[in-house]
């Protein structure tokens, strides 16, 4: 098995601008890019405009989703339309709900009928991801984005949720399911197996990914290696 094998396409998640070019041009399987703004503000970003006319300017023909921060939905549908008019490969990010826990479906029911192109975000319940394809029905090529990795992180298994929002998912063919919050390079494998649409893989697990196909007695070797390298680098020793 090998990256390139997998059906679901890798979206690299991140705000470094550096690596997500670096990974445009040296990584063909990474089919599109996402950010959010707890990734920029660790990156220390403080023009987020700027930031984006940078990264579209880089990278202009592979999907970029960037998000709106507002709590308000009427200044997020004016942060929406200014975000979408950036470039035809924008995807605005629309939370599904504000911090009061209050829908945004009505939001994402007309910026989906002004053609705006959405990835509607921090979703986990199946309610959720059936109120959102109804309110994206109508409208043009848009994402649900389940946090699968923050639903396994509370003890639940996801896939059997990931599998659910497929089939409520299929009467509206123009939308793509995404695997949000990947815990470990195993669920590339699990998003690609059960027929899910995009994974969201942030850097250090696309490197992990070089070791698809790797031969386990092999690896087990290599894991032997490292703890006696380390042990020697250390100076560890034991008095008789």
């Amino acid at each position: 098995m090998n990256i390139g094998s997998l059906t679901v396409k890798i979206f690299a998640d991140g705000a470094d601008l550096a690596g997500m070019v670096e990974m445009y041009k040296t990584k063909p399987f990474v089919k599109g890019f996402t950010t959010n703004p707890t990734l920029m503000r660790k990156v220390g970003i403080s023009d987020y405009a700027g930031f984006a006319r940078d990264v579209l300017s880089a990278i202009p023909d592979r999907p970029i989703s960037f998000e709106v921060f507002s709590d308000d939905f009427s200044e997020m549908e004016r942060q929406a339309n200014r975000i979408a008019s950036w470039g035809e490969n924008v995807y605005v990010k629309i939370p599904v709900t504000n911090t009061g826990g209050e829908s945004a479906a009505p939001l994402i029911r007309r910026l989906a009928a002004a053609g705006v192109k959405q990835n509607v975000t921090a979703m986990m319940t199946l309610p959720q991801v059936a109120e959102v394809t109804d309110a994206l029905r109508n409208g043009p090529a848009a994402c649900i984005s389940v946090f699968a990795g923050r639903i396994a992180d509370t003890g639940l298994d996801p896939l059997p949720i990931m599998r659910a929002a497929l089939a409520v998912m299929h009467s509206a063919p123009q939308l793509e399911l995404i695997w949000a919050s990947p815990r470990e390079a195993l669920n590339i494998v699990q998003a690609s197996d059960i027929g899910c649409h995009i994974i969201t893989v942030t850097n250090d697990l696309i490197a992990k990914t070089s070791l698809f196909g790797k031969d386990l007695t092999e690896y087990s070797v290599d894991t032997v290696k490292m703890f006696r390298r380390d042990a020697v680098a250390a100076g560890f020793a034991l008095g008789a």
